[in-house]
């Protein structure tokens, strides 16, 4: 079986004002293998924002490719990424992202349901199914993202990216905004979706925080300045770092 999603030489340069330039990806490539968590970590600015937002299709690559279960969508648009939406879904770092704040939880978590042809009854009721799936009663569907924690909406905000059994699951710092107990809550969570789901389900980690990627990562990339400097199993990237940032990266927490 192959990779699950392949990224290849991805570039970005964004122009400012004055025709000077910014790379803020520069020639990444790695590869991302069925029921694998792969962690992607660097400062602020490295690039993992928006090499995700690449391959999600919401910027467009300046060159590059990224390839989907063996299919190009690189320059995929319109209706074609309807295809690309039913196999990726996001979770971001402020849960009520995910949410239309005049909708209910249950509404904006049925919502790729309604429009893959469910009907508003079966949306509902697969909808509390899945609250339940990821730690909330069911009648949580029936509250606005402003009536719940941040804990809680950020796992409404997982049901709603579960819910059309997307093959990865792209994770924005989806834990940085919240405390330590319930970041641990939600790696849990993800850990237990992850055993439930098998090879069918991949996880992009994208985080700030080591700790937590040599916590519950299989793999780890490195980002520094828009380029992959560093990768490998993360207890081995940690320990025995190669890359002069990567060991700055680690002595900053130690």
């Amino acid at each position: 079986m192959g990779p699950v999603l392949e990224v290849r030489d991805l570039t970005k340069i964004y122009r400012r004002r004055g025709q000077s330039t910014v790379t803020a990806v520069d020639g990444v490539s790695f590869s991302l293998q069925p029921g694998e968590c792969l962690g992607i970590i660097g400062e602020s600015g490295s690039g993992k924002s928006t090499l995700v937002n690449m391959i999600t299709r919401l910027t467009d690559a300046d060159s590059g490719q990224i390839i989907l279960k063996g299919r190009e969508i690189t320059r995929l648009r319109g209706r074609g990424l309807r295809s690309v939406y039913a196999e990726m879904q996001m979770v971001f770092q402020q849960p009520a992202d995910s949410f239309d704040p005049r909708r209910t939880l249950g509404d904006g978590i049925g919502e790729s349901l309604r429009n893959s042809g469910w009907s508003a009854a079966a949306a509902r009721e697969e909808s509390g199914k899945l609250l339940v799936q990821c730690g909330l009663p069911a009648d949580f569907a029936g509250r606005y993202p402003h009536e719940v924690s941040g804990g809680q909406c950020q796992r409404a905000a997982i049901a709603r990216a579960l819910a059309i059994r997307p093959s990865i699951l792209l994770c924005d710092e989806a834990t940085s905004a919240l405390d330590v107990t319930i970041q641990q809550e939600i790696l849990d969570l993800l850990g237990t979706l992850r055993r439930q789901m098998g090879e069918e389900f991949s996880i992009l980690f994208i985080c700030h925080d080591i700790a937590l990627v040599q916590q519950f990562c299989d793999r780890v990339l490195v980002m520094y300045q828009g380029k992959i400097v560093e990768e490998g199993i993360p207890d081995t990237v940690i320990c025995s770092p190669s890359h002069p940032y990567t060991r700055r990266l680690i002595d900053s927490i130690l």
